[in-house]
Protein backbone atom coordinates (compact mmCIF):
# COMPACT_ATOMS: atom_id res chain seq x y z
CA UNK A 1 0.00 0.00 0.00
CA UNK A 2 1.27 3.24 -1.06
CA UNK A 3 2.08 5.71 1.80
CA UNK A 4 -0.26 8.15 0.84
CA UNK A 5 -3.57 7.24 1.91
CA UNK A 6 -5.74 5.41 0.06
CA UNK A 7 -9.11 7.56 -1.00
CA UNK A 8 -10.21 6.45 -4.27
CA UNK A 9 -12.18 3.48 -2.96
CA UNK A 10 -15.19 4.37 -0.94
CA UNK A 11 -15.02 1.20 1.42
CA UNK A 12 -11.58 1.95 2.54
CA UNK A 13 -12.85 5.91 2.97
CA UNK A 14 -15.51 4.92 4.87
CA UNK A 15 -13.44 2.49 6.98
CA UNK A 16 -10.98 5.08 7.80
CA UNK A 17 -13.80 7.39 8.45
CA UNK A 18 -15.18 5.10 10.91
CA UNK A 19 -11.99 4.98 12.70
CA UNK A 20 -12.38 8.72 13.53
CA UNK A 21 -15.47 8.59 13.89
CA UNK A 22 -15.03 6.22 16.75
CA UNK A 23 -12.84 7.58 18.67
CA UNK A 24 -15.55 10.47 19.20
CA UNK A 25 -17.69 10.33 22.39
CA UNK A 26 -20.01 13.46 21.43
CA UNK A 27 -22.99 12.58 19.75
CA UNK A 28 -22.46 16.46 18.36
CA UNK A 29 -18.99 16.32 17.05
CA UNK A 30 -19.70 12.69 15.51
CA UNK A 31 -21.97 14.44 13.33
CA UNK A 32 -20.14 17.49 12.49
CA UNK A 33 -17.24 15.18 12.01
CA UNK A 34 -18.93 12.74 9.92
CA UNK A 35 -20.37 15.58 7.71
CA UNK A 36 -17.11 17.67 7.68
CA UNK A 37 -15.42 14.22 6.14
CA UNK A 38 -17.72 13.46 3.92
CA UNK A 39 -17.63 17.42 2.40
CA UNK A 40 -13.81 16.92 2.28
CA UNK A 41 -14.01 12.99 0.38
CA UNK A 42 -16.52 14.90 -2.35
CA UNK A 43 -13.72 18.16 -2.88
CA UNK A 44 -10.73 15.59 -3.15
CA UNK A 45 -12.48 13.72 -5.59
CA UNK A 46 -13.07 16.58 -7.86
CA UNK A 47 -10.21 16.39 -9.61
CA UNK A 48 -6.53 14.52 -9.65
CA UNK A 49 -4.48 15.49 -6.47
CA UNK A 50 -1.37 14.27 -5.09
CA UNK A 51 -2.44 12.37 -2.04
CA UNK A 52 -3.50 12.85 1.64
CA UNK A 53 -0.43 15.24 2.09
CA UNK A 54 0.09 19.03 3.51
CA UNK A 55 -0.44 20.74 0.56
CA UNK A 56 -3.71 18.63 -0.70
CA UNK A 57 -4.74 19.48 3.00
CA UNK A 58 -3.39 23.43 2.50
CA UNK A 59 -5.68 23.66 -0.51
CA UNK A 60 -8.67 22.66 1.42
CA UNK A 61 -7.99 25.08 3.65
CA UNK A 62 -7.68 27.83 1.03
CA UNK A 63 -11.03 26.62 -0.64
CA UNK A 64 -12.89 26.65 2.45
CA UNK A 65 -12.17 30.50 2.97
CA UNK A 66 -13.02 31.12 -1.05
CA UNK A 67 -16.60 29.80 -0.17
CA UNK A 68 -16.65 32.73 2.51
CA UNK A 69 -17.28 30.15 5.54
CA UNK A 70 -16.50 31.89 9.37
CA UNK A 71 -13.75 30.90 11.38
CA UNK A 72 -15.60 28.34 13.39
CA UNK A 73 -16.87 26.81 10.34
CA UNK A 74 -13.24 26.24 9.22
CA UNK A 75 -11.47 25.32 12.39
CA UNK A 76 -14.14 21.76 12.48
CA UNK A 77 -13.09 20.96 9.86
CA UNK A 78 -9.79 21.35 10.02
CA UNK A 79 -9.84 20.06 13.25
CA UNK A 80 -11.49 16.62 11.72
CA UNK A 81 -8.72 16.26 9.31
CA UNK A 82 -6.26 16.44 11.71
CA UNK A 83 -7.88 13.79 13.73
CA UNK A 84 -8.50 11.88 10.43
CA UNK A 85 -4.62 12.34 9.84
CA UNK A 86 -3.66 10.77 12.71
CA UNK A 87 -5.93 8.08 12.82
CA UNK A 88 -4.33 6.86 9.22
CA UNK A 89 -0.94 7.48 11.10
CA UNK A 90 -1.97 5.07 13.77
CA UNK A 91 -3.36 2.36 11.89
CA UNK A 92 -0.25 2.13 9.41
CA UNK A 93 -2.12 3.81 6.27
CA UNK A 94 -0.16 7.09 6.46
CA UNK A 95 3.36 7.94 6.50
CA UNK A 96 3.84 9.52 10.24
CA UNK A 97 5.95 12.67 8.24
CA UNK A 98 3.05 13.48 6.39
CA UNK A 99 0.92 13.35 9.44
CA UNK A 100 2.90 15.50 11.23
CA UNK A 101 2.87 18.12 8.08
CA UNK A 102 -0.82 17.84 7.47
CA UNK A 103 -1.21 18.71 11.29
CA UNK A 104 0.79 21.99 10.59
CA UNK A 105 -1.31 23.27 8.16
CA UNK A 106 -3.04 26.27 10.17
CA UNK A 107 -6.50 26.91 11.08
CA UNK A 108 -8.45 30.11 10.83
CA UNK A 109 -7.64 32.41 13.35
CA UNK A 110 -10.74 32.77 15.92
CA UNK A 111 -11.38 35.99 15.72
CA UNK A 112 -12.86 36.62 19.15
CA UNK A 113 -15.89 35.49 21.21
CA UNK A 114 -18.41 33.32 19.26
CA UNK A 115 -21.26 36.13 17.87
CA UNK A 116 -24.86 34.45 18.67
CA UNK A 117 -28.13 35.96 19.78
CA UNK A 118 -29.13 37.36 22.87
CA UNK A 119 -32.62 38.07 23.62
CA UNK A 120 -33.94 41.28 25.97
CA UNK A 121 -36.66 40.02 28.55
CA UNK A 122 -39.14 41.73 26.26
CA UNK A 123 -37.72 39.58 23.65
CA UNK A 124 -37.33 36.34 25.62
CA UNK A 125 -40.98 37.19 26.65
CA UNK A 126 -42.40 37.10 23.12
CA UNK A 127 -40.81 34.55 21.90
CA UNK A 128 -42.67 32.36 25.04
CA UNK A 129 -46.06 33.90 24.08
CA UNK A 130 -45.72 32.87 20.65
CA UNK A 131 -46.86 29.22 20.51
CA UNK A 132 -50.66 28.68 20.48
CA UNK A 133 -52.04 27.36 23.86
CA UNK A 134 -55.20 26.37 22.41
CA UNK A 135 -53.24 23.63 20.64
CA UNK A 136 -51.56 19.97 21.80
CA UNK A 137 -48.62 21.42 19.66
CA UNK A 138 -48.66 24.75 20.87
CA UNK A 139 -48.85 23.69 24.80
CA UNK A 140 -45.82 21.15 24.11
CA UNK A 141 -43.65 23.82 22.47
CA UNK A 142 -44.08 26.51 24.92
CA UNK A 143 -43.08 24.32 27.77
CA UNK A 144 -40.04 23.48 25.28
CA UNK A 145 -39.19 26.90 25.05
CA UNK A 146 -39.77 27.70 28.37
CA UNK A 147 -37.16 25.07 29.65
CA UNK A 148 -34.69 26.19 27.06
CA UNK A 149 -34.99 30.12 28.38
CA UNK A 150 -35.76 29.26 31.76
CA UNK A 151 -32.75 25.91 32.60
CA UNK A 152 -30.64 26.58 29.64
CA UNK A 153 -30.80 23.13 28.55
CA UNK A 154 -29.17 22.27 24.99
CA UNK A 155 -31.52 20.70 22.45
CA UNK A 156 -30.47 17.34 22.63
CA UNK A 157 -31.04 17.57 26.50
CA UNK A 158 -34.55 18.59 25.93
CA UNK A 159 -35.15 15.75 23.59
CA UNK A 160 -33.65 13.75 26.35
CA UNK A 161 -35.59 14.56 29.42
CA UNK A 162 -37.74 12.36 30.72
CA UNK A 163 -40.52 12.18 34.21
CA UNK A 164 -37.55 10.63 35.59
CA UNK A 165 -35.38 14.00 35.73
CA UNK A 166 -38.05 16.27 37.23
CA UNK A 167 -37.67 15.89 41.01
CA UNK A 168 -37.50 18.19 43.91
CA UNK A 169 -34.66 19.09 45.77
CA UNK A 170 -34.23 21.81 48.97
CA UNK A 171 -38.00 22.16 48.14
CA UNK A 172 -37.68 22.82 44.88
CA UNK A 173 -38.33 21.44 41.45
CA UNK A 174 -35.24 20.64 39.63
CA UNK A 175 -33.96 18.79 36.22
CA UNK A 176 -32.02 16.07 37.70
CA UNK A 177 -29.06 13.90 37.21
CA UNK A 178 -28.96 15.53 33.57
CA UNK A 179 -26.34 14.03 31.44
CA UNK A 180 -24.57 16.90 29.27
CA UNK A 181 -21.93 16.91 27.03
CA UNK A 182 -18.95 14.26 27.17
CA UNK A 183 -20.93 12.82 29.72
CA UNK A 184 -20.99 15.20 32.53
CA UNK A 185 -24.14 14.98 35.35
CA UNK A 186 -25.61 18.00 36.65
CA UNK A 187 -28.57 19.57 38.50
CA UNK A 188 -30.43 22.39 36.88
CA UNK A 189 -33.25 24.60 39.38
CA UNK A 190 -36.35 25.06 37.51
CA UNK A 191 -38.08 28.37 37.79
CA UNK A 192 -41.40 28.02 39.17
CA UNK A 193 -43.02 29.66 35.36
CA UNK A 194 -40.98 26.47 33.57
CA UNK A 195 -42.78 24.04 35.38
CA UNK A 196 -46.13 25.35 35.15
CA UNK A 197 -45.16 25.01 31.18
CA UNK A 198 -43.96 21.84 31.75
CA UNK A 199 -47.44 20.41 33.59
CA UNK A 200 -50.02 23.03 31.54
CA UNK A 201 -48.30 20.51 28.73
CA UNK A 202 -49.13 17.31 30.51
CA UNK A 203 -51.82 17.85 31.92
CA UNK A 204 -53.88 17.48 28.61
CA UNK A 205 -52.27 14.53 27.85
CA UNK A 206 -51.71 10.74 28.75
CA UNK A 207 -48.45 11.08 29.69
CA UNK A 208 -46.42 10.77 33.03
CA UNK A 209 -43.76 8.39 32.48
CA UNK A 210 -40.75 8.21 29.73
CA UNK A 211 -39.78 10.93 27.57
CA UNK A 212 -41.74 14.41 28.76
CA UNK A 213 -41.75 16.27 24.90
CA UNK A 214 -43.86 13.86 22.16
CA UNK A 215 -43.92 14.17 18.68
CA UNK A 216 -47.53 15.55 17.49
CA UNK A 217 -49.55 15.23 14.41
CA UNK A 218 -51.88 18.04 12.88
CA UNK A 219 -54.98 16.29 14.79
CA UNK A 220 -53.18 17.15 18.11
CA UNK A 221 -52.20 13.38 18.59
CA UNK A 222 -48.74 12.25 20.15
CA UNK A 223 -47.93 9.78 17.48
CA UNK A 224 -44.26 8.89 19.37
CA UNK A 225 -42.56 8.16 22.41
CA UNK A 226 -39.47 10.44 22.17
CA UNK A 227 -38.88 13.81 20.13
CA UNK A 228 -35.88 14.05 18.04
CA UNK A 229 -33.54 16.95 18.48
CA UNK A 230 -33.71 18.16 15.25
CA UNK A 231 -37.30 19.24 15.71
CA UNK A 232 -36.50 20.76 18.91
CA UNK A 233 -34.08 22.91 16.42
CA UNK A 234 -37.06 22.90 13.64
CA UNK A 235 -39.94 23.87 15.56
CA UNK A 236 -38.35 27.41 17.66
CA UNK A 237 -37.41 29.22 13.55
CA UNK A 238 -41.81 30.02 13.39
CA UNK A 239 -41.94 31.25 16.56
CA UNK A 240 -39.10 33.39 16.37
CA UNK A 241 -40.10 35.09 13.38
CA UNK A 242 -43.96 35.34 15.08
CA UNK A 243 -41.75 36.77 18.21
CA UNK A 244 -39.66 39.31 15.79
CA UNK A 245 -36.34 38.10 16.60
CA UNK A 246 -35.79 35.31 13.59
CA UNK A 247 -32.55 33.42 13.26
CA UNK A 248 -32.85 32.24 16.63
CA UNK A 249 -31.53 29.00 17.51
CA UNK A 250 -32.16 26.79 20.72
CA UNK A 251 -28.29 27.41 21.71
CA UNK A 252 -29.48 31.42 21.53
CA UNK A 253 -32.28 30.57 24.10
CA UNK A 254 -29.38 28.76 26.20
CA UNK A 255 -27.05 31.98 25.88
CA UNK A 256 -30.20 33.76 26.38
CA UNK A 257 -30.26 32.31 29.74
CA UNK A 258 -27.03 32.99 30.85
CA UNK A 259 -27.56 36.60 29.93
CA UNK A 260 -31.09 36.90 31.85
CA UNK A 261 -29.94 34.94 35.05
CA UNK A 262 -26.32 37.66 35.35
CA UNK A 263 -29.06 40.39 34.86
CA UNK A 264 -30.74 39.40 37.45
CA UNK A 265 -28.12 39.21 40.07
CA UNK A 266 -26.88 35.17 39.63
CA UNK A 267 -23.45 34.44 40.60
CA UNK A 268 -21.27 33.78 37.37
CA UNK A 269 -20.30 30.37 39.78
CA UNK A 270 -24.02 29.09 40.05
CA UNK A 271 -24.48 30.22 36.41
CA UNK A 272 -21.85 27.93 35.39
CA UNK A 273 -23.63 24.76 37.54
CA UNK A 274 -26.83 26.06 35.66
CA UNK A 275 -25.50 25.46 32.02
CA UNK A 276 -22.86 22.82 33.25
CA UNK A 277 -20.01 24.38 31.45
CA UNK A 278 -16.42 22.38 30.99
CA UNK A 279 -14.95 24.95 33.47
CA UNK A 280 -17.59 23.89 36.27
CA UNK A 281 -15.56 20.71 37.99
CA UNK A 282 -12.14 23.54 38.19
CA UNK A 283 -14.40 26.47 39.49
CA UNK A 284 -15.56 24.01 41.91
CA UNK A 285 -12.17 22.96 42.94
CA UNK A 286 -10.42 26.40 43.44
CA UNK A 287 -13.32 28.03 44.68
CA UNK A 288 -15.22 25.23 47.00
CA UNK A 289 -18.24 26.55 45.04
CA UNK A 290 -21.74 24.58 46.22
CA UNK A 291 -24.66 24.78 44.15
CA UNK A 292 -27.49 26.93 45.74
CA UNK A 293 -30.56 25.31 44.66
CA UNK A 294 -32.45 27.50 47.02
CA UNK A 295 -31.45 31.09 45.61
CA UNK A 296 -31.05 29.88 42.08
CA UNK A 297 -30.24 32.26 39.64
CA UNK A 298 -32.40 31.38 36.76
CA UNK A 299 -35.52 32.15 39.52
CA UNK A 300 -34.79 35.89 38.96
CA UNK A 301 -35.51 35.31 35.04
CA UNK A 302 -38.60 37.71 34.70
CA UNK A 303 -41.07 35.53 32.39
CA UNK A 304 -44.45 34.02 32.79
CA UNK A 305 -46.35 31.41 31.33
CA UNK A 306 -50.03 32.24 31.08
CA UNK A 307 -52.78 29.42 32.52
Amino acid sequence: MNDLIVVEKIAQWQKLKMLVLDCVSSPITKRVYNMALDEFYGWFQQEPRPGFTKATVSAWRVSLEARGLGSSSIIIRMSAIRKLAAEAADNGLLAPELAAGISRVKSAKSTGIRVGNWLSVRQAQSLLNAPDVTTARGMRDRAILAVLLGCGLRRSEVAALTFQHLQQRDGRWCIVDLVGKHGRVRTAPMPTWVKVAIDAWTAGTAIGAGHVFRPVNRAGCITGERLGEKVVWQLIKPYAEAAGVPGIAPHDCRRTCAKLCRAAGGELEQIQLLLGHASVQTTERYLGTKQDLVHAPNDGIKLRVAI
